[in-house]
C-alpha cells in the first residue's frame, strides 16, 4: 500500500515510492528506494522536504500516514470546492479574437528573454525599456482575454525551460495580479520580474544548471544561489522597480521557511514574493524537465493544495480561481467517455468550459473534433475528470 507519512515518521527499512518533492526545484535525488541508514533521511531533510510516500509492501510500515488514495480524494474534494466558487475573471472579448495579439506578445518575450541570456554573458545591461514594452503586451493582452496567452504557455519544448518557463511566469503572474485587481504599473512590475527572476541561473556552471543525475548537497546549495544572483543583476540595473528586484529574490522562499536563500517563512516574505511562489510552483511542475515529467494542470493545481504548507494557503486558494480548476490546455474525461481539451473557460461556472472533443475512450480512437460549450442546457456532457495527456499520446497543443 502507499502512504504518505510526515518525514519525522521515516524510519530505515521503509520504501520510498515518491519523495513528493517536486515542489522543490531541481530535486532529481533519487525518487525510490530502501532508506538503509538514518542518515539518509537527514540528508532528505536537508532539502526541506516534510513528507515522502513510502510503499509499506516493499518496506517497513508506521500508523502516522495517510494512504495515497485518501490524500488524493481530500485534494480532490479540495479542488472541487475551488470549482464551485465563480471564476474571478471575465473576458473582454473572445479567445480567437485575441489569439493572433498574444501570439505576438509571446514570441516577442520569449526573444527578448533569448537575447537577454547573451547580453548578461557578455557583461551587457539588462534593457529595461525593452522589458517594459513587453510587459505592457502581456498586460493589455491578459485585460482583454487571459485565456489567449496562458493557452500559449502549454506549448512549449524541453529544450527551452529557462526562456518560456520566464515568460509563462510573466503571463501567469500578470493574470494573478489581474484576479487580485492590482494596479496596472504594479502588474507591470511584477511582470518585469517575473520575466526576469531566473536570469541568475546564467551564472550557475551547466554542469550543475543542467545535470541529469542527483545533485549532492553541495551541488543542490549552489544552485539555490541563483535567486541571489537574479537579484543582484536587477538591483545593478539602472531605474529597475523595486518590485521587480522583489519577486525576483523571494520567489524560492517558503512560508514554512523552507525555501531559499534567506529562509525567510509567513510575512517576513512580501505578497509579491508569496504570489511568485505559487506560480512559479505550478509552472515547474507542468512542465516536462530534463529530471522531471510534467503533471498535467489539473493535477498541478491540486499539488498546490497538498503542500500548501509550503505555500500560502489563501493564495493558492485565489491562484486555482484566476485559472480556473481545468485550465485552457487540460484534458479531461467526459461522461460520455470522450476525451476533450479545455479551450476556454466558463465566464460563470468553472466546472463548464469549452471543450473540443478529440478522442473515444471505449473505442480508443480519435474522433472527428467536436466543440462542445458544457454550460448550454441542451449539452448533456459532463466532465468526470482530468487525466494526463500522456496515456493517451495526445497533443494538447494540436487542438488548441
Amino acid at each position: 500500500m502507499i502512504k504518505r507519512i510526515p518525514i519525522d515518521a521515516l524510519k530505515q527499512g521503509m520504501y520510498i515510492s515518491d519523495l513528493n518533492a517536486e515542489w522543490i526545484p531541481h530535486s532529481n535525488l533519487k525518487k525510490r528506494g530502501v532508506i538503509r541508514n538514518e542518515e539518509v533521511v537527514e540528508k532528505i531533510k536537508q532539502f526541506g522536504i516534510t513528507e515522502v510516500y513510502i510503499d509499506t509492501s516493499l518496506g517497513g510500515d508506521t500508523q502516522d500516514s495517510m494512504t495515497a488514495a485518501e490524500v488524493d480524494a481530500q485534494n480532490e474534494q479540495a479542488l472541487l470546492a475551488a470549482g464551485e466558487m465563480a471564476p474571478i475573471m471575465k473576458p473582454t472579448i473572445g479567445l480567437n479574437d485575441e489569439l493572433n495579439a498574444a501570439a505576438k506578445v509571446h514570441t516577442e518575450a520569449l526573444g527578448l528573454i533569448t537575447n537577454l541570456i547573451g547580453d548578461v554573458r557578455d557583461k551587457k545591461p539588462i534593457k529595461l525599456d525593452a522589458f517594459e514594452e513587453v510587459a505592457d503586451g502581456m498586460l493589455d493582452s491578459v485585460l482583454r482575454n487571459h485565456n489567449a496567452l496562458t493557452c500559449l504557455g502549454r506549448i512549449r519544448e524541453k529544450d527551452s525551460y529557462l526562456m518560456e518557463h520566464s515568460v509563462n511566469l510573466a503571463v501567469l503572474m500578470t493574470v494573478f495580479g489581474k484576479s487580485l485587481k492590482l494596479d496596472k504599473e504594479t502588474m507591470q512590475h511584477v511582470a518585469i520580474g517575473a520575466m526576469l527572476h531566473d536570469i541568475g541561473k546564467i551564472m550557475i556552471p551547466d554542469e550543475v544548471l543542467h545535470k541529469p543525475d542527483k545533485l549532492t548537497a553541495k551541488e543542490f546549495d549552489v544552485i539555490k544561489q541563483h535567486a541571489s544572483y537574479s537579484k543582484e543583476l536587477l538591483e545593478q540595473t539602472e531605474g529597475m522597480p523595486a518590485l521587480a528586484v522583489t519577486v525576483a529574490a523571494q520567489h524560492h522562499e517558503k512560508m514554512d521557511g523552507s525555501g531559499y536563500p534567506l529562509g525567510l517563512c509567513g510575512h517576513q516574505i512580501s505578497p509579491f514574493g508569496r504570489m511568485a511562489a505559487v506560480v512559479d510552483v505550478y509552472d515547474a511542475i507542468t512542465a516536462d524537465r530534463v529530471y522531471h515529467k510534467g503533471i498535467p494542470p489539473a493535477g498541478a493545481l491540486k499539488k498546490l493544495l497538498e503542500w500548501s504548507n509550503h505555500l500560502d494557503p489563501s493564495l493558492v486558494r485565489h491562484f486555482i480561481r484566476s485559472v480556473g480548476i481545468y485550465p485552457v490546455g487540460s484534458l479531461v474525461l467526459l461522461e460520455s467517455a470522450r476525451l476533450a481539451v479545455v479551450i476556454e473557460a466558463n465566464d460563470f461556472d468553472q466546472r463548464l468550459p469549452r471543450v473540443k472533443v478529440v478522442y473515444h475512450t471505449k473505442f480508443r480512437t480519435f474522433v472527428k473534433v467536436e466543440e462542445l460549450d458544457l454550460a448550454k442546457p441542451s449539452c448533456q456532457d459532463r466532465i468526470e475528470k482530468a487525466v494526463d495527456p500522456a496515456s493517451y499520446k495526445i497533443r494538447v497543443g494540436d487542438f488548441l
